[in-house]
């Protein structure tokens, strides 16, 4: 029997700040090699004992979803858009009542998208073990054998210390994050494992566990999708009952309370790279992790991280520093400090600092774009435009603007006229003027844009036609 994977994509990853925001969060980003975090958690259940996918993003990411996963060549089910973020539990029981509609037999594998897990075989393998007691009923988490102390995670305690083996064992209870001390004590002891977030269970044992422990919640995620619309390649979940439901995770709502509960441990490599001393871990060698244009010189214990071309970060003499360089900030923290980065987020955001939540690159449905110079009545900007991809039909009431075209073909309407502009030509839309941007081409198009007016801002945005359903 083949298992359905429930890919949850809500989070938001405010501790691996400058690099994961509010506007583009860590899962959409390659930490480890070039694929995404969530390109790389799809790819590891795109084996043939698993159906295609069930994605659960937050609306600002549904085109990024799609994107990203043609990208690696895998096409969805189902992409579940939720209205509004409520935590684990509710998007978990909104992906049950969707498959079950179909099959309230099938096996559900609900997995974050933003998970560092290596060796695929053996998470694969713990998966196998797991099948036969999700198949009786079972809701079964999957926990990790700690190597350390953490306290950046939540633990699952065992009635006895922990096997060798992958075999399902009895859940004596939840532990939420540690002190210090605490989870010393609880590693050592050898009955705790952290908790994956990982689950498995059939459909129907699931939606079981949230009419006895959460009915409301149930019953709200029940209406939000049978009042659900499609939209374009999604399934967008009504927002009325949906705003019902108060947020919570699936470790409160239902696996703190239910009974049938088992874990597998897995013994293999994992981490949630929930701060930035969880990816020095993951990429450190010889105690120095270092990435893009970055240079250490006589460091220790280091990460040194650029995410600018042609920026160079050059670390002498550090010593269990964190420092990541983006084009619009940088953070330096002390590696036992890298929790702390939220608090640095939140500082930012009480005092309007854009950069708090939003990246330099504005990802949009057609492609991305950044602003590389600005000043009083002018703005110029980098645009990429996905193959086949088209901006809508537009105007705008206080700028002008000058396409030059950089790498590609552009099919460009201004007024009723369509031109294509290829390499190092450019082309003119004047104020008030109706204007779109098309890729026919099978490669990304990029072009230079240079607005000029009054008024700059992406609120002067008058979309008469489009293809995303934005007009």
């Amino acid at each position: 029997m083949k298992i359905t994977p429930v890919i949850l994509c809500g989070g938001s990853g405010t501790r691996l700040w400058p690099l994961s925001r509010k506007s583009y969060p860590k899962q959409f980003s390659p930490f480890i090699g070039e694929d995404s975090l969530y390109q790389t958690c799809a790819k590891r259940l795109g084996s043939d004992a698993f159906t295609a996918p069930v994605i659960v993003p937050g609306d600002p990411f549904r085109f990024i979803v799609l994107q990203q996963l043609q990208d690696v060549g895998i096409e969805p089910d189902t992409v579940l858009i939720e209205p509004a973020q409520r935590d684990t539990a509710p998007a978990v029981i909104a992906a049950a009542l969707q498959v079950a509609e179909s099959d309230p037999n099938a096996l559900l594998l609900v997995a974050p998208s933003d998970h560092l897990i290596p060796d695929e075989a053996a998470f694969r393998a713990s998966i196998e073990v797991a099948v036969p007691a999700a198949m009786a009923g079972q809701l079964v988490t999957f926990g990790i054998k700690p190597d350390h102390p953490e306290t950046g995670y939540g633990y699952l305690e065992l009635t006895a210390p922990a096997q060798d083996s992958a075999a399902p064992a009895p859940l004596r209870r939840f532990v939420e994050k540690p002190s210090a001390g605490k989870a010393a004590e609880m590693v050592l002891s050898g009955r705790f494992l952290w908790n994956a977030g990982v689950f498995l269970f059939t459909a129907k044992s699931i939606i079981a566990a949230y009419r006895a422990h959460a009915s409301d919640m149930h019953a709200s995620a029940k209406a939000a999708l049978d009042d659900g619309v499609s939209d374009l390649s999604f399934l967008r979940l009504a927002s009325g009952p949906w705003g019902d439901i108060a947020p919570m995770s699936i470790d409160y709502a239902i696996m703190e309370k239910a009974k049938n509960l088992s874990v597998v441990p897995y013994h293999g490599v994992w981490s949630d790279l929930g701060d930035w001393a969880a990816v020095w871990r993951e990429t450190q060698v010889d105690n120095l992790a270092v990435a893009g244009d970055a240079t250490a010189i006589d460091c220790q214990n280091v990460l040194l991280r650029s995410e600018v071309e042609g920026q160079s970060l050059v670390g002498i003499g550090l010593e269990d520093i964190v420092a990541v360089a983006m084009p619009d900030a940088v953070l330096i923290s002390h590696k036992d400090r890298t929790q702390d980065v939220k608090l640095a987020v939140q500082t930012l955001k009480e005092s309007g600092v854009k950069q708090a939540e939003f990246t330099p690159k504005d990802h949009r449905p057609w492609g991305w774009f950044e602003s590389i110079a600005k000043g009083d009545r002018f703005q110029v900007k980098r645009i990429v435009v996905n193959p086949g991809a088209a901006l809508s039909l537009q105007s705008h009431h206080h700028r002008s603007e000058h396409w030059i075209v950089v790498q590609g073909t552009a099919s460009v309407t201004v007024g009723n006229k369509v031109d294509l502009v290829t390499e190092n030509q450019s082309i003119y839309i004047p104020l008030g003027t109706r204007h779109r941007l098309e890729n026919p081409g099978k490669l990304p198009m990029i072009l230079i844009e240079v607005q000029t007016g009054a008024y700059l801002g992406e609120d002067d945005i008058v979309r008469h036609e489009d293809n995303y359903a934005r007009a």
